[in-house]
């Protein structure tokens, strides 16, 4: 049947698959969220930065933006005649700012942003494949400090709006790859072994580590509390070319861990997947009892020609969401059409979100029921609907 055969109006209001209309009141409900996730960036010196939804891919793919190339919607420009991607995540495009746009400005820099990204497929906790990211990046300095400033940064803005009961699991996705390199694996079979580490997959790992098997197997069993983990990986035989990742571990999670109590810190040194082009520390927020991560990020390096040192997190809102409360619906009043505009501004400037008459009706009471209004302005005064 053709398009304009088809008359079923609930066909019509088919969306494609990952993707969803967000109705009230979870529209205005998450406008709010992302607002207040900004507001704490900017309130500790990030300043906002808005990239266009769609980019030439060759910008768009160069440099951290190499590890998006297969999630990415491609489309032929008709006004150029060149490729175009449609953004399917925000970090790589602050990347691509601060390189260039903002490359001359005084450095470190402090950006955050937010915005939809839309992805071929969704990942396997989530559903949908159109997003919501909210996410902030400090350019130019590489050292301990600069990546506790971003975690807290991470952790406050999560806590501001609600968050509760976080913890934080930090990785090192640049250990294995210096490790391979160190012990001499071949380079066709490092990839094979990285897979087999993220699968956790024993068998693999020691047909692809041969007598290294151990090794790789260590680093696995030291995933956990950050404290213990520690441990573990300072009593593996690794070389002393690895020392300045784990030391970097070290300082990160000892200051994290022993300035918060309520922040729950764990370490999985192995762990790969999603930080392709993370070159330092990264790390993923959790919420207890909520499913999929509630944002993730890490230290990276700018394509600039400079190999400049940048740190950053990406909040994902639809997992955010899921671990805060319900929206609490603000009271509704409903207001004949006569009413004064100076007294609407005034019910207003109160807090009240104030729904007027169109016309004659026979009950206030049951138009304000049916218009979803707590109350009815009546005798110059707000009355609680019964």
């Amino acid at each position: 049947m053709s398009f304009k055969e088809d008359k079923d109006p609930i066909n019509k209001s088919l969306l494609p698959s990952g993707l969803r209309d967000q109705l009230p009141p979870h529209a205005a409900h998450e406008a709010s969220i992302v607002e207040s996730l900004i507001n704490t960036c900017e309130l500790s010196g990030y300043e906002r930065v808005k990239p266009p939804l769609i980019e030439y891919e060759d910008t768009l793919f160069s440099g951290p933006g190499e590890a998006m190339v297969h999630s990415t919607f491609r489309l032929m420009d008709p006004v150029s005649g060149k490729m175009l991607g449609l953004r399917s995540d925000l970090t790589t495009q602050v990347a691509r700012i601060a390189s260039s746009r903002l490359g001359h400005t005084h450095h470190p820099l402090r950006l955050c942003y937010t915005g939809e990204v839309l992805r071929i497929m969704p990942d396997d906790l989530n559903p949908e494949r159109e997003l919501v990211q909210v996410g902030a990046e400090l350019i130019g300095e590489d050292n301990a400090l600069a990546d506790i400033e971003v975690i807290y940064l991470a952790y406050d803005a999560l806590s501001n709006v609600g968050g509760q009961s976080i913890t934080i699991d930090i990785t090192t996705p640049a250990l294995i790859p210096k490790l391979v390199e160190e012990i001499g694996i071949a380079t066709e079979i490092g990839p094979k072994l990285r897979s087999a580490l993220d699968k956790k997959d024993s068998s693999a790992i020691q047909e692809f580590a041969g007598g290294y098997a151990n090794l790789f197997t260590g680093l696995i069993e030291a995933a956990g509390s950050w404290d213990s983990s520690v441990k573990k990986l300072k009593a593996l035989p690794l070389p002393k070319s690895i020392n300045p990742i784990l030391n970097r571990l070290e300082a990160v999670a000892a200051f994290i861990a022993k300035e918060d109590n309520n922040l729950q810190v764990t370490i999985d040194p192995v762990e790969s997947r999603g930080f392709e082009y993370y070159s330092g520390l990264g790390f993923s927020f959790f919420s207890q009892g909520v499913r999929g991560e509630l944002g993730r990020g890490g230290r990276y390096t700018l394509n600039d020609g400079k190999s400049t040192g940048s740190c950053g997190f990406t909040l994902y809102m639809e997992t955010v969401l899921r671990a805060l409360p319900e929206p609490i619906s603000r009271n509704r009043l409903l207001v004949p059409h006569s009413i004064k505009r100076d007294v609407l501004r005034s019910l207003r400037k109160d807090g009240w979100i104030t729904v007027s008459l169109l016309e004659q009706v026979d009950s206030l009471e049951k138009e304000a029921k049916r218009l979803k209004c707590s109350h009815i302005f009546s005798s110059n005064k707000p009355s609680r609907v019964v």
